[in-house]
Formats: C-alpha cells, structure tokens, sequence
C-alpha cells in the first residue's frame, strides 16, 4: 500500500556525513546531561508510599494534585486513577523525617477536609531494597532486549548491517535518556516500557530498509552503493508515513488526553518514533555504507561448474 510513488530517488546519502556530525554532537550531549544531571527516578526505583484512597463520585484529580502538594512534601509525587474513576492512587516520595503512618494521616486528613467522603483503602510502602530490585530487573530486562536484538540481526543480515542498526537503537535510546536527564522528567517503569518498545520500533524501520537495500543489490547491477541506498530508502517512504503516522496519532492522543499517568510514557514514545525515522536512514544506512557495504556481502557468487566437476578418480 503506498499513497505516492517518487518516480526520482531522493540523493539521502549525499548530505550524510553532515547529518552524522549533528547525530554524534547529539549523542554526546545526552551523555553530557545524562552523567552530569542524572534521571529523576520516580518512587519505584527510588522507595516510597503507595496510598489508596476512595470516592464516593469520580474524583477530580487536579484538587487532590494541589491538595498533596500544599502539604509541602516536595513535587515527586504521582496522583491517578486506579481502577475505576472513583479510585485513586497517590505515590509520595520516600521521607527521612516522617514514617509512612504519619504522612498516610496527614494526607488523609488534608483530603477530608475538603471531600469528608473519601475514604482510605490501603497503605503500602516500597523501600528502597526493593528500589533497588527494581532499578537491577530494569536495566536487566533492557539488556537482554538489546542482546536479543543484536542475536537477531545477526542471523538476519551480513555483520556490517547488524553493527549498523544496533548502533542507531543505541543512539534512539540515549537520545531519549539525554531529554528525560536535560528536562528532569520522572523516569519510571512505564517509560522504561516504552524504551523497550521504541528498540523494536526502530530495528523494525532499519530492517525494512535493508530488507530493500538487499533486494536492491540483486536488481540493480550496475548502481553504486550510494545509489542502491538512495533508491531503498526513496521505496520505503510511502510505508513510513503509513506506518509511523498512524502510530504517531496514537501517541499524541495519548500525550495530550491521556492525563499526567500517561504523560512521560507517550513523551519517550513520540521521541523515539521521530528518533527511529532519523536514525534508520541518516545513522543506520550512513554506518553501513561507511562500513563498506556492497553487493558481495549479501549475494554468494555461484561458482561455474566445469567439465571435471564430479569426476571420479
């Protein structure tokens, strides 16, 4: 399905070296904001209160928000539905000077006081062992999906390739690590999730384009290898304005009407939506083609037989 055909394939690898630049000074300065600032790991990783509280009528969020923050226990808190709209779940960072009873009695009273119906349903308290559990299982999980990505391009494609689209994950996901560090947005599980999920999103785009590079290399014979990428990634556009605007809609309507709960999560998703496009052509395609791809690499050279092939002696 395509919604226009380009009869003249767009010279994308002319102006790769300088798209390379901007790509590496990028990458640089995420790492910079990522060691100097560090994430703002959200209660689970860091330990803190779980409290959960009930309404009569669906509760409006934004009062509980100001109510939790004019008890002057800082800003790292999260407040959202749980359940149904009547319930809420309020997260409150972990305090050296409170114990998690007293802070559940003065959150309580504050709420009673301006809606008496409400109503508490359950404490729990995550310390920071299990913090730390967390932060271990994350980046474990990250890793293996990293491992397993790179296992897969292995068989898929000619090493070049492989090395190529693993480092154009790499630069989608310390990209959005450089925005959450720069901007101290709350990094939680659901944007740990999303990291997951932009690593498949992106090997997917790369594959698509080698998937065609290699096609390419069997039906243009006499193009150069710059021309062979031009013309691949020229093909794809169609499918990627299909593809990643759609999911692109999705994403947005999250961001802007699915509430702060799904706030930071659509942020990663749409960075690395846009990221992904960027790099499976001005990152993944460039590596490759500086790593000197070319036709050999992916069609075998089919020796001819001779008169003495077979001959018993």
């Amino acid at each position: 399905m395509e919604f226009f055909r380009i009869k003249k394939d767009i010279p994308f690898m002319r102006h790769a070296l300088i798209f390379n630049v901007i790509s590496f000074a990028t990458f640089v300065a995420a790492v910079f904001f990522l060691f100097s600032r560090g994430l703002h790991l959200s209660n689970e990783f860091t330990g803190g209160s779980s409290i959960e509280v009930s309404y009569a009528q669906a509760a409006n969020l934004a009062d509980i928000r100001a109510t939790v923050r004019g008890l002057d226990i800082g800003d790292d808190f999260q407040v959202q539905n749980f359940g149904r709209a009547q319930d809420v779940i309020i997260n409150l960072p972990l305090k050296k000077d409170i114990s998690t009873a007293e802070l559940s009695e003065k959150l309580l009273s504050a709420l009673k006081a301006k809606n008496p119906d409400v109503e508490l349903k359950r404490v729990e308290f995550v310390g920071p062992q299990i913090g730390d559990e967390l932060t271990h299982d994350g980046l474990m999980a990250l890793g293996l999906v990293i491992i397993g990505i790179i296992i897969y391009l292995a068989f898929r494609f000619e090493w070049k390739y492989g090395v190529a689209a693993v480092l154009a994950n790499l630069h989608d996901i310390i990209i959005i690590l450089g925005f959450f560090a720069f901007f101290q947005w709350e990094f939680s599980l659901s944007v740990l999730a999303a990291l997951m999920a932009v690593l498949g999103y992106s090997v997917n785009e790369s594959v698509i384009i080698f998937d065609r590079v290699r096609e390419n290399f069997r039906n243009m014979r006499g193009a150069s290898v710059t021309e062979v990428i031009n013309n691949a990634i020229t093909r794809t556009i169609s499918r990627t304005m299909i593809t990643h605007g759609s999911t692109e809609a999705m994403v947005l309507a999250m961001l802007f009407l699915g509430g702060p709960t799904l706030h930071n999560f659509s942020i990663a998703l749409t960075i690395g939506i846009v990221c992904s496009i960027y790099s499976s052509v001005f990152v993944a395609a460039a590596i490759a083609m500086r790593l000197g791809i070319r036709r050999e690499d992916l069609i075998k050279h089919v020796r001819e037989k001779t008169k003495n092939d077979g001959a018993v002696v």
